[in-house]
């Protein structure tokens, strides 16, 4: 009689891999620390600085300097692993606290945010592929959700700590503080690099050419960004900044990605439809609680609280249902949700009905996000391999940063223009918001890998 006992399924704080998760889910935190802490913090130092004018390239920069490490650390990673690229991220991120944090002038912390940019698109990538390396597939969604918190949970924390931090101790020590942390969360993922370490691919090239092109993107978003609301003859620079992404992003993506192609192709496009449509509304919805309701900053801002808290149950649910709903299962139903909300948000503020309903329509839009999302990295990894999970895992990134990027600057354009024309400047921005969520659903539907 076999008296074994049976084997018990893994889980994430298991000895095995408790160091290793803790670590990953700090490194991302703190990275997404920084993104909404700079949020709260940036009109002080901007003001402190004197460099009101470089207020939003202070944004932009990191975003588009992103785009860059992303690729080189996909690139990197497929050619050698994830340890000299994560190392080198950490890095980076790390140096780009510092400048900030000692910058004597708005110019030099916008190239102190650049580096930060390269240090936390390229950390993103490295993630993304020692999830792959280390932990079995049956993990990988809870890994995923836990990313997901990572991101969600500092801005419920983020801005209220960094507001406290900058009015007892000072503004700087809201970038000196997190590069103590970071060496230490590194200090606990170090184990794992360490048994993923792997010899160099004598067949796998770096991409030099995807770097020109991440490079050219980068500069593109930041030139339509800034460009594109005027009205004199700059304005054909932005559309001709337009058409460069377009052509970057054709060769920065998997094959098909920008037409939804089947598979691998339409999960990179769902993740980069879900950012545009939920990061164009989220930036305005505090805004036109503001303007349209009256609320005040703290009220308003409970709605991106709740909706934290609401994407972060979101992807434990996802993540607890495992297989029992497909990659694409989820993907249909985020981007759904997603579009949902978009739409009755549109409709709340076209006929200006009670601001809760806004906020509960922001929040099925959360809800949405945080039930798709994390599956689009799942389906990523399940269609690579060791010689394109590097690449795979930037174009991911890449749509995400790109989508969202490029979203943000549109609805300023819209925003913008509508303004100009004397017509409510938020409903367009919420009807863009909506019709980039369609095509979500419509991409989300074409995940299925073919055949």
């Amino acid at each position: 009689m076999d008296s074994a006992a049976p084997a018990q399924p893994p889980r994430l704080l298991s000895p095995t891999y408790a160091a290793t998760t803790v670590g990953m889910f700090a490194l991302c935190a703190f990275v997404a620390f920084e993104a909404t802490a700079v949020t709260t913090v940036m009109p002080t130092v901007a003001d402190r600085l004197d460099g009101v004018g470089l207020y939003a390239l202070s944004f932009a920069a990191p975003l588009a300097s992103g785009v860059v490490g992303m690729v080189v650390a996909g690139g990197w990673s497929d050619k050698r692993g994830p340890a000299g690229p994560l190392g080198a991220a950490m890095l980076l991120f790390s140096l780009g606290l510092l400048v900030c944090g000692t910058a004597p002038s708005m110019e030099v912390l916008v190239a102190g945010r650049v580096l930060q940019g390269l240090g936390g698109g390229a950390l993103t990538v490295c993630l993304y592929v020692l999830v792959g390396l280390v932990f079995p597939p049956v993990l990988q969604p809870a890994v995923f959700a836990s990313f997901a918190a990572a991101w969600v949970l500092p801005s419920l924390f983020g801005p209220a700590l960094a507001a406290t931090v900058a009015d007892r101790i000072g503004w700087r020590w809201v970038f000196l503080g997190v590069v103590v942390l970071v060496v230490l969360a590194g200090g606990l993922v170090a184990p794992a690099l360490r048994r993923v370490v792997r010899a160099p691919r004598a067949d796998t090239r770096f991409p030099t050419t995807r770097l020109l092109w991440a490079l050219a993107a980068a500069t593109a978003v930041l030139t339509f960004e800034l460009l594109g609301s005027r009205r004199d003859s700059l304005l054909a620079l932005a559309v001709l900044a337009f058409v460069v992404v377009v052509v970057s992003l054709r060769r920065l993506l998997p094959a098909g990605a920008l037409v939804a192609a089947p598979g691998l192709p339409a999960v990179v496009g769902t993740r980069g439809m879900l950012s545009a449509a939920f990061f164009c509304a989220e930036a305005y919805i505090v805004f036109v609680l503001q303007e349209r309701w009256g609320q005040t900053p703290t009220r308003a801002g409970v709605a991106l609280m709740i909706v934290g808290v609401v994407w972060a149950g979101a992807s434990q649910l996802q993540s607890r249902l495992g297989q029992r709903v497909s990659d694409r299962g989820a993907m249909c139903w985020g981007t759904g949700l997603v579009l949902i909300g978009t739409v009755a948000l549109a409709l709340v503020v076209a006929t200006d009905l009670h601001p809760a309903l806004a906020v509960a329509s922001y929040v099925l839009a959360g809800a949405g996000m945080g039930f798709g999302y994390p599956r689009t990295g799942v389906a990523t990894l399940a269609a690579s391999t060791d010689a394109d999970r590097g690449f795979n895992s930037s174009a991911l990134s890449i749509a995400d940063s790109l989508g969202g990027a490029f979203a943000l600057a549109a609805s300023g354009i819209v925003y913008a223009t509508a303004e100009r024309a004397g017509a409510d400047p938020f409903l367009p921005v919420f009807v863009l918001a909506a019709a980039l969520a369609v095509l979500g659903v419509l991409t989300a539907a074409r995940t299925r890998p073919p055949g």
